[in-house]
């Protein structure tokens, strides 16, 4: 849950002034909601995004944000400084401006994301501080787990376009899986930006991951997705949670279906 920059002690403040040279202003974050705390600070430095962590579950995401800069060098934001102060654990990162990508259909934003994909698909997650398939998503498949990391919440809030290229944030759910997982992740996000699930596949494709996976573990992890989020959407009413319970929905519909049409062809095609 967020809270605002007031929560934090006057030690974590006076720390974060120590690091930005002085005086500085705060412009709370507008998404997102694993750190407690999540600004942007303007000291006489410039600008710096810090977050800030007390609870168990929201020290543990920070902790997990922090590993990822050390097994990834080129997509999360750099970490400038960190410090623990009053129980708090607190970091400051660089500031990255720009916009989010639109991820429709045929928009050139299209191959920033898939430059990303094939260099986070080569990604191997060391150690085991990492969310299992199982913890992070509520549900299993022995074909879910893998030795790649994953960001696991590739949505278009996550992703902001540079000069440099794309870059990714808020890795509180980072985890350990196999490479197609990110991809069956990504799936509902495209529907969401305008794709069809058929043209959402359809780009996924690019990618070997998704081509090397058995059609029946991504019937099942669509199947159970869609029945996860249909049940989240009938116990919260936060527009976020409907439309990905409408767009998971709308890819396991279409898996069913399709697959359903293909089976009755090849039938007809026997008895012809």
């Amino acid at each position: 849950m967020r809270s605002d920059w007031t929560a934090l002690p006057e030690s974590v403040t006076a720390g974060i002034a120590e690091r930005v040279g002085g005086t500085y202003d705060v412009a709370q974050a507008s998404s997102g909601d694993h750190a407690e705390v999540a600004s942007t600070v303007t000291g006489p430095a410039g600008q710096i995004f810090v977050k800030a962590a007390s609870g168990e579950l929201s020290v543990r995401s920070l902790r997990y944000e922090l590993a990822v800069t050390r097994a990834i060098n080129r997509h999360p934001p750099a970490v400038l400084w960190q410090f623990e102060s009053d129980g708090w654990l607190v970091v400051g990162t660089e500031h990255l401006a720009g916009p989010h990508p639109d991820l429709s259909p045929d928009s050139t934003d299209l191959n920033l994301l898939l430059a990303a994909l094939k260099a986070l698909q080569e990604t191997p997650a060391p150690g085991e501080t990492w969310f299992t398939p199982a913890a992070r998503l509520g549900f299993a498949h022995p074909a879910m787990d893998g030795e790649t990391l994953i960001h696991s919440d590739l949505n278009p809030t996550n992703l902001i376009v540079t000069p440099l290229g794309l870059r990714i944030v808020d890795w509180a759910w980072a985890t350990k899986a196999a490479a197609w997982v990110e991809l069956a992740l990504l799936v509902p996000w495209l529907i969401g930006s305008g794709h069809s699930a058929e043209q959402a596949e359809e780009w996924i494709a690019q990618l070997p991951a998704w081509t090397a996976t058995d059609r029946q573990v991504l019937d099942d992890f669509a199947s159970k997705n869609a029945t996860k989020w249909a049940a989240k959407s009938r116990q919260k009413t936060e527009r976020w949670v409907r439309d990905l319970a409408m767009w998971t929905g709308e890819w396991a519909y279409h898996r069913t279906d399709g697959h359903q049409s293909a089976c009755e062809s090849q039938r007809g095609g026997t008895l012809s």
